[in-house]
């Protein structure tokens, strides 16, 4: 047995139904616990994170705003898993996967909501005066020292995993992309990643945040657009679609022609997984960053960290699950729109960038070919943070330029290796780092909760919106 093969039965098993029963049951308990905060403060955290930073919260502690501390997280939550990963999920899961993947979405925020809550009670400040949060030091600090080999396991896989799935993974995406549209060859693309991620990485935080400020609304912009405009063009499909997304969650796909059918337990497996893929809830990532947000309480920073799961779930993935279904591709028979049928070899980004070609024409390809270069590139400089924050953790800030110098050469690396091994590691290092961090949500859910009830009884109802003439109105 080769080391690939050994890897592909290792993370059957850390990817197997237990574990995913472990990050479903984990959003399940944090949102009973919580009475579904999510729900009821989803407006109060879109406020908070995209509206104009408070004179509490900039006389706050902190390196960034909410804005760029959202930004920074989402650079590295957003990527072509919302592009690949949706189509692969629908591929195999059906138009049912949709359903599941909302419902670890909505589960999902109020986990993220805990681990940024978490992060930003138990931050510490580095020799540079910078904070530094994440699961190893809520697991250290609010667990006990008994638990430091649960704190260092995370911190050690955490760095391990910016190298492959947060770097070199997508530098190859890159570089397919480049030379598949645009001709470039890899090793041009390699020596462009490796200057600009170079120059942003060698500017800390500041700068990493700034750029992602920026990329992150474009991302948007070009990737969303395109797949609202395919929505504009068949409206009427809409419902349609939607239709089949709640048909199919709870009932098998019959198999017709070449077509195999999905049964319900494929969607569910489906469109859990890849849900937890997108949007990185339970793994933890979220904590390396919110600790750096200027925030007079946890819970602020807490409350803005969930609407990223919002964003990349709810909206990202749906848009990119709906435009599959209307333009048919995930069934080789055809879709909603008329005469519409696709080659059956294609998945994954290909499978997307054939659906929007299928409406938009060239202009469609090109569309998700730049997405997946600006998704790509913005998860390369959101990861180097939580890869920063790791190896800070073991290694100290003595040893962080090293650590620069080893991620910017896994860059380059990565447009012109064979990946399939990196895949493999990445993933296992992904679902080693969940299981300690889920261990310590769970065990400190008790803490989550007693700060969210402080900030809402007290802090709350002290945040007053002084408008003219009603100096007695709340945030709500």
């Amino acid at each position: 047995m080769d080391i690939l093969d050994l890897l592909g039965k290792i993370n059957g098993v850390l990817w197997g139904p237990p574990s995913l029963i472990l990050l479903f049951g984990t959003g399940l308990f944090l949102t009973i616990a919580l009475r579904g905060l999510q729900f009821r403060r989803l407006f109060y955290a879109f406020k908070i994170g995209f509206g104009k930073e408070d004179s509490q919260d900039a006389a706050a502690e902190g390196d960034v705003s909410h804005f760029k501390a959202l930004m920074t997280a989402l650079a590295a939550t957003i990527g072509n898993g919302n592009i690949a990963g949706v189509a692969t999920a629908i591929t195999l899961g059906g138009p049912g996967a949709i359903f599941w993947m909302w419902i670890v979405g909505l589960l999902g925020m109020a986990t993220k909501y805990g681990e940024a809550l978490l992060a930003v009670k138990y931050r510490v400040k580095n020799d540079k005066g910078e904070y530094s949060s994440g699961p190893m030091y809520y697991i250290e600090k609010g667990l006990g020292k008994k638990f430091k080999f649960l704190a260092i396991a995370f911190a050690l896989f955490g760095a391990f995993a910016a190298l492959g799935i947060g770097n070199s993974v997508q530098s190859n995406t890159i570089a397919d992309v480049t030379s598949n549209s645009f001709g470039m060859p890899n090793w041009v693309t390699g020596v462009v990643l490796i200057v600009l991620v170079s120059v942003i990485i060698f500017g800390g935080i500041q700068r990493i945040s700034t750029v992602a400020s920026f990329f992150v609304p474009i991302m948007a912009f070009l990737y969303m657009g395109g797949a609202l405009l395919i929505l504009i063009l068949n409206y009427d499909m809409i419902l349609p679609a939607f239709e089949l997304i709640f048909q199919y969650a709870f009932n098998p796909v019959s198999a017709a022609g070449g077509f195999v059918g999905i049964v319900v337990s494929e969607a569910i497996r489906n469109g859990v997984s890849r849900g937890i893929f997108s949007n990185e809830a339970g793994l933890g990532t979220a904590a390396l960053i919110a600790g750096n947000a200027r925030a007079d309480h946890p819970v602020k920073q807490a409350l803005v960290a969930m609407t990223g799961t919002f964003i990349v779930t709810i909206v990202v993935c749906t848009m990119t699950g709906i435009t599959l279904l209307i333009t048919g591709f995930w069934d080789p028979s055809g879709g909603l729109i008329s005469g519409v049928t696709h080659n059956a070899s294609l998945e994954g980004g290909a499978l997307t960038s054939a659906a929007f070609g299928s409406v938009l024409g060239l202009a469609g390809e090109y569309i998700v070919s730049l997405s997946v270069i600006f998704f790509g590139f913005s998860t390369i400089v959101g990861w180097y943070v939580y890869g920063e924050k790791c190896f800070e953790y073991i290694a100290g800030s003595r040893g962080i330029a090293g650590y620069r110098f080893v991620y910017i050469a896994a860059c380059g690396i990565g447009t012109v290796a064979n990946l399939a091994t990196v895949w493999a590691f990445a993933d296992m290092a992904n679902a080693l780092m969940m299981i300690p961090n889920l261990i310590a949500l769970l065990l400190l859910w008790k803490i989550i909760v007693s700060e969210t009830n402080d900030y809402f009884t007290h802090f709350y109802q002290q945040s007053k919106v002084k408008d003219e003439g009603n100096q007695n109105r709340y945030v709500s």
